[in-house]
């Protein structure tokens, strides 16, 4: 993902997953490598249960993707990685995702 193809709907939604500083600790934690959510959990000092609703913003905002995968033992593991995305914000780049705002992301969060 980069500026140039994002709207400005996900640009918005993109600029708002990032306000969060715990996202920005995950984010900082996968660019080492890919996690697994009880391994990442425990590498941040923060619930599953709080991580995974970060998480699931992230992927929703195309910063990470997650697939499952089956330990030696049977366990099934959740493992997240970054997604590649460059992020470039300029006056006109601001410009062209303001042209194409939508309604609804002038509402704001639901």
């Amino acid at each position: 993902m980069s500026q140039d193809s994002l709207t400005g709907d996900e640009l918005v939604r993109v600029l708002a997953t990032l306000g969060s500083p715990h996202r920005v600790r995950v984010l900082a934690a996968l660019s080492q490598g890919r996690a697994y959510v009880s391994q990442l959990a425990r590498d941040l000092g923060i619930s599953r249960a709080l991580l995974q609703v970060h998480l699931k913003k992230l992927e929703r905002a195309g910063l990470v993707t997650a697939h499952l995968e089956l330990s030696d033992d049977g366990k099934a593991l959740k493992f997240y990685e970054i997604a590649p995305f460059s992020l470039h914000l300029t006056p006109a780049a601001m410009a062209a995702a303001a042209a194409s705002l939508t309604d609804d992301a002038l509402k704001g969060p639901e």
